[in-house]
């Protein structure tokens, strides 16, 4: 049995040695519960048993899969990035690359002055919430009394 290691380095994550697998992987930004339980199954590892007991190779494995899932016939849907506006292409974007691609987004549909664009600029819900109650954070919420008017004497 390999030796147990407190702290693992994976796709630019430092993961808790102690945690299970499956619940580590979802501490790396872009995987989600699903792309976790796929990466198990595909990597033929428990999901249960704890990431520090596992040998290099297998980390190794199952990084390639995080950062290659095409190549082991991971289907299209479970990526996070579906036909890139750019590239026209499906890819699984990590950690840094998934903020920066999501600005650029926000930043082309404000530059556009689609709806949407508008809505993140302006500061309102983009996914048609109501706002009558909420999303009220930065602005002074309830009624001021104007200095001008006085009660009758």
């Amino acid at each position: 049995m390999p030796e147990f290691k407190q702290l693992i380095r994976l796709v630019d994550a430092d993961l808790d040695g102690n945690r299970r697998i499956y619940h580590a992987l979802r501490k790396i930004k872009g995987v989600s519960y699903s792309f976790a339980n796929v990466v198990c199954s595909v990597a033929n590892i428990e999901r249960t048993s704890k990431i520090g007991n596992l040998e290099d190779d297998k980390l190794k494995l199952i990084e390639d899969i995080i950062r290659n899932p095409l190549k082991y016939k991971i289907p299209s849907w479970m990526l996070n990035r579906r036909k890139d506006f750019d590239t026209n292409e499906d890819k699984h974007l990590l950690s840094s690359d998934l903020k920066l691609t999501k600005d650029f987004d926000i930043r082309r549909m404000k530059e556009i002055k689609s709806y949407k664009g508008i809505r993140h600029g302006i500061g309102q819900p983009v996914r048609g919430q109501r706002t009558r109650s909420h999303f009220r954070k930065g602005r002074a919420v309830g009624v001021k009394k104007s200095k001008g008017k006085k009660g009758k004497v």
